[in-house]
């Protein structure tokens, strides 16, 4: 059996990859594997559960459910919430435990499990391994140790968790955001009612799209990974500008009063200044990954902020930012962390300090993110080559330092073999897309020549 952690939970198709037998086995394991581990010792152990609107989440939701409280668990059930809001309630109710079911901005057949640990963070991965291990086990027959009686975990619904999160996010602001019109696109996805509800409270006229889910519409043609409708709304409405969340509002993005995109980058250079600005940009660090644009590089170098970077992925992000106490990190893609109030991407409060930074400056956030400048990006997936001799191969060593020349300061190449499939990704940057398509062309078929 491959291995069912991925790098965000255990995801796939809901009902045939993720089933509800799945969904229940991995919940009893993971209240076993915590109880192992001494999470539970002295007290009646508790979990947050909630999920995305997807029709899907409905029958995994009550799996879930189902099984923690076999195992003895007691469950706060709260129902449709963004991912970093059940993040957040596990900590602030001092659970041990946090399940959170989306599959973020895939599709809607798409479902997924995420485990938090005791104070919202995610779980160990060696905690993974054994929930795994124990599931597998399990699965094929051997029975559980199961309480009876009062031993059994109860299960109550928690309404009070929307509001308790939302007054969390308020009470993070710097400032109001009264003056502003703001687009919110909650991609019909989890963070539908409790967005447009911080931002109101927080003074900004809002306009809604990507609203209403119905369990079967989420992320379709909409949120962060379909802009086009929000960037029309911006412009018909005359908003100062807009947010897009995905499914489960772990991350955003935005777009300007022009209908201009603002991506990841951009979003982290704004909100680094006006953390340095208000003395909370520990060390002056920000983090991001290796696939961050290098016009966002050079903007840190020139402002003074200095920039480490890690390998792909919001879970490395969060690592370097926990091991050396940093307060801002993210990605491109438009997973921000702040850390002193999130221990998740959040795109509620990525985009509510955007916003205040934009009402704070009265600046515009076409100008705030004039910050940097994008260098042109050129990726190419180059497929059917043995992905493990990107290290070693002296032929492509030598095609990347003639490359690299050629670019100078004003570009970069890069080369990461994929996790999963035999291939590699080409991207380059320059300061003229013509040269990095040119660059990106040839060094993809140095890929092709040397590990084909």
């Amino acid at each position: 059996m491959g291995r069912l952690f991925g790098t965000d939970g255990v995801r796939g198709v809901a009902n045939a990859d993720l089933t509800a037998e799945m969904a229940l086995g991995l919940s009893v394991a993971a209240a076993h594997v915590l109880a192992e581990a001494g999470t539970f010792e002295g007290h009646r152990p508790r979990a947050v559960v909630g999920r995305d609107p997807r029709a899907s989440g409905e029958f995994l939701e009550a799996a879930v459910v189902a099984g923690l409280a076999s195992a003895g668990v007691d469950v706060l059930r709260v129902g449709v919430l963004p991912t970093p809001a059940v993040a957040f309630l596990t900590g602030e109710l001092g659970a041990d435990l946090g399940v959170m079911l989306s599959a973020s901005h895939n599709a809607m057949p798409d479902n997924g499990i995420k485990f938090f640990a005791r104070g919202g963070h995610k779980l160990a991965d060696e905690l993974e391994d054994r929930i795994e291990s124990l599931y597998e086990e399990h699965r094929t027959g051997a029975p559980w140790d199961r309480p009876t009686g009062s031993g059994v975990g109860r299960v109550r619904d928690y309404e009070e968790g929307s509001d308790r999160y939302v007054a969390h996010l308020l009470g993070v602001l710097p400032n109001r955001l009264d003056g502003l019109k703001v687009v919110l696109d909650e991609a019909h996805g989890a963070a539908a009612r409790v967005s447009p509800e911080a931002f109101q409270r927080a003074g900004a006229e809002v306009v809604t799209i990507g609203a209403e889910p119905d369990g079967l519409n989420i992320n379709d043609g909409c949120g962060s990974t379909h802009l086009d409708k929000i960037k029309a709304a911006v412009v018909e409405h005359g908003a100062d500008l807009g947010i897009a969340h995905d499914g489960d509002a772990d991350r955003c993005l935005a777009v300007d009063h022009t209908g201009a995109e603002v991506d990841g980058d951009q979003i982290l250079a704004v909100l680094a200044l006006a953390m340095r600005e208000r003395s909370v940009l520990r060390a002056d660090t920000v983090v991001a990954t290796v696939m961050s644009n290098l016009g966002f590089k050079l903007a840190m170098e020139r402002e003074g902020i200095r920039l480490v970077q890690t390998a792909v992925g919001d879970r490395y992000v969060l690592e370097e930012m926990k091991q050396h106490g940093f307060a801002l990190g993210g990605e491109q893609s438009g997973h921000v962390i702040i850390l002193d109030h999130a221990t998740t991407g959040d795109g509620t409060l990525t985009g509510l300090l955007l916003a205040a930074r934009v009402a704070q400056s009265g600046r515009t956030l076409a100008d705030l993110a004039g910050v940097m400048e994008r260098l042109p990006q050129v990726l190419i997936n180059v497929p059917d080559v043995d992905r493990t001799r990107v290290g070693t191969s002296a032929e492509l060593s030598a095609a990347v330092s003639d490359a690299e020349r050629e670019l100078g300061e004003t570009g970069r190449v890069l080369l990461r073999p994929s996790g999963t499939e035999p291939l590699v990704r080409v991207m380059v940057e320059a300061a003229d897309i013509e040269q990095a398509r040119s660059v990106a062309g040839r060094l993809a078929d140095a890929v092709k020549s040397a590990l084909g």
